[in-house]
Parts: C-alpha cells; sequence; structure tokens
C-alpha cells in the first residue's frame, strides 16, 4: 500500500479530535474545573480542531458519581453549560466503554443532544457487544467510532474477523489504538494497512489513538497518517493516561492544512496546563518504557508513579520475573 501525499500535502479527509479531557481525565480522576473546560473548548475552536472529546458516558450504577470529576459521566447539561448549542465548526464526542455505560438509557436522540459522535471502546472479544452498541447509536442519529484497545496483544486472525465484522456494521471510523504504548512505526504501519484494507470497498474511514510510552506517540501518529489514516487523537502537552498521548502541539505543527493554528493552543499551554502539569504527574518515563517495550498494561508503571518510587532497576527485575 503507498503512501499518501507527501510532507507539503494537504489533506481534506484528515480530522484531528482533541481528548484531553477524557483520556487526561484518567490523571486526574476527571476533576476539571469548567474554566478549564471552556477554555481549551474555545481554544480548540480557534485551532481549527475537527472534533474535541468531553469525556466518558459511563454508568451511574456501576460508578459512584460522588467519587469523579462529571466528565467521567457527561450529562447533556453538563457538556451545554460549557458549549451552548455549539455554534462552531468543531464537533463534540464523548465516549461509551462495552461494559460500563447503561448506552439504552443515558443517550438521547441525536436531534435532543449537542454530542455529535459516540466512540465505542472494547477489546477484542468484546466486538459483538460494541456493533450492538454502534448500530443503537446508529440509529439515534450519532456518528459512531470503534476504538479496538490493546491491539497489540491480539492475534492477527482475532483482528481480521474484527476488522471484518466491523466492515459490515454501521459504524464510521474504525480506530487502531496502541493502549500500551508498544507499537513502533513500522509495525503501526503495517496494522493500519490492515484496517485500511478492510475498509477499502466501503466509505469507513481509520483513525488512531496513541500512548508515549516509548515516546513513539507522535511517530506512530504520522507513520499511520501517511498510509491513509483520516482521524488522529492527540491531547494537550499529551496528556493522557500514564505517559501520555500524541501531543496535539505537536501534530498541528506538522499538518500543513492553514485551518490549523498553534497561537491560542500555545498561550492554553501557557495558563492551564503547565500549572496543571506541576499538580498531576503524566509523561514519559522509564517505567512506562518498560511495559511498552514488554508489551503490557501500564498499571504496574501507573502504581509506581503514584508510589514516588525510583528504584528502576528492581521494578524492571519485577516485571521480567512476572513476565
Amino acid at each position: 500500500m503507498a503512501r499518501r501525499g507527501n510532507l507539503m500535502s494537504v489533506r481534506p479527509d484528515i480530522k484531528v479530535l482533541d481528548c484531553t479531557i477524557r483520556d487526561g481525565g484518567l490523571c486526574n480522576n476527571f476533576e476539571f474545573t469548567d474554566e478549564f473546560v471552556r477554555e481549551l473548548y474555545k481554544t480548540n475552536v480557534k485551532s481549527g480542531v475537527d472534533y474535541m472529546e468531553f469525556g466518558y458516558k459511563a454508568s451511574r450504577a456501576l460508578f459512584n458519581e460522588e467519587e469523579y470529576g462529571k466528565w467521567k459521566f457527561c450529562k447533556e447539561e453538563d457538556i451545554r453549560a460549557i458549549v451552548g448549542e455549539n455554534i462552531s465548526d468543531m464537533k463534540i464526542s464523548v465516549m461509551a466503554d462495552v461494559g460500563r455505560c447503561d448506552y439504552k438509557t443515558d443517550f438521547l436522540p441525536k436531534s435532543e443532544s449537542v454530542i455529535d459522535m459516540v466512540r465505542v471502546a472494547c477489546y477484542i472479544h468484546q466486538i459483538p457487544a460494541a456493533i450492538e452498541m454502534i448500530e443503537h447509536f446508529h440509529e439515534l442519529g450519532y456518528e459512531t467510532t470503534c476504538n479496538i484497545m490493546a491491539i497489540s496483544q491480539a492475534h492477527a486472525d482475532q483482528i481480521d474477523e474484527a476488522l471484518s465484522m466491523l466492515a459490515g456494521s454501521s459504524v464510521d471510523v474504525i480506530y487502531l489504538v496502541d493502549s500500551y504504548g508498544s507499537l513502533y512505526p513500522e509495525n503501526a504501519g503495517d496494522l493500519v494497512k490492515k484496517y485500511l484494507k478492510s475498509v477499502e470497498d466501503t466509505n469507513k474511514q481509520i483513525g488512531f489513538h496513541a500512548h508515549n510510552n516509548q515516546n513513539l506517540a507522535f511517530a506512530n501518529t504520522i507513520e499511520t497518517l501517511s498510509y491513509g489514516v483520516s482521524y488522529l487523537d492527540a491531547t494537550a502537552l499529551g496528556m493522557g493516561r500514564g505517559a501520555g498521548n500524541c501531543a496535539i502541539e505537536l501534530l498541528l505543527g506538522f499538518l500543513k492544512n492553514p485551518k490549523y493554528s498553534l497561537y491560542s493552543l500555545l498561550t492554553f499551554i501557557e495558563k492551564f496546563m503547565v500549572p496543571l502539569k506541576q499538580e498531576v504527574v503524566w509523561g514519559f518515563d522509564l517505567q512506562y518504557m518498560f511495559t511498552g517495550q514488554l508489551n503490557r498494561h501500564p498499571r504496574e508503571a501507573i502504581a509506581f508513579t503514584d508510589e514516588k518510587r525510583k528504584d528502576y532497576c528492581e521494578f524492571y527485575k519485577g516485571l521480567l520475573e512476572n513476565d
């Protein structure tokens, strides 16, 4: 599969999705102030960002509202308090995890909601349940994605079957998700070619969501972009679970489309992200590199970080012993 365009190309199919509040919310329990979220919303509009993801639509039966910030649940009234009727070109997204949301009761028809897109997140063995949710959201009038998590641990035949099933569904975008930050540009490119091949006879598009365990989130994002990925996830200052995500300032600085602008984003980073980084921990560190190289969930590295440990050698040895 040939690459699409070159370093100077402007591709109109590219959509940048900011998931700072959703993935970054995993770092601070979704406890962003309304001022922070409102200013990020305004910044994304000014910067030409195509989608802003506000958080999860988590089940209030499974998760205690008192233990999380409001963006764990993304109530309609809370989003509207930030965006009003969203009279901008930027679309609003939320994420719904298979098995962790009440999708049949917590979503209004699209005609009554300010939300435009619902991103269904699942592991590969949950594809049938994900498709059931996707069809429900499609009937309600929403754009949909399927974000298949932890793809680096899935078998090739599982991936082929999942992509075949999704190609026959109503989903609009299928996401390759490097949950563990274990992919390198070469195998990220090989995987995304498989994804693109699966939808070549449809009008569906492919997205990519990177984690930065090996300092490769941006590299992997532009590698997959070069083969034809259209939807690109990123966050302000790379804020996200563990090692974080592809930094949106890197991505907007790379893309040649004049609709994207860095100035407002840099102002937001100066005013909000730099102070937040003094209070909330995220970003590349050795413990995340270890779990990325070993293709493991970063939960052990997150615990290492939370405990303020610096005994990297002992931690690495323990990972190898339990691998």
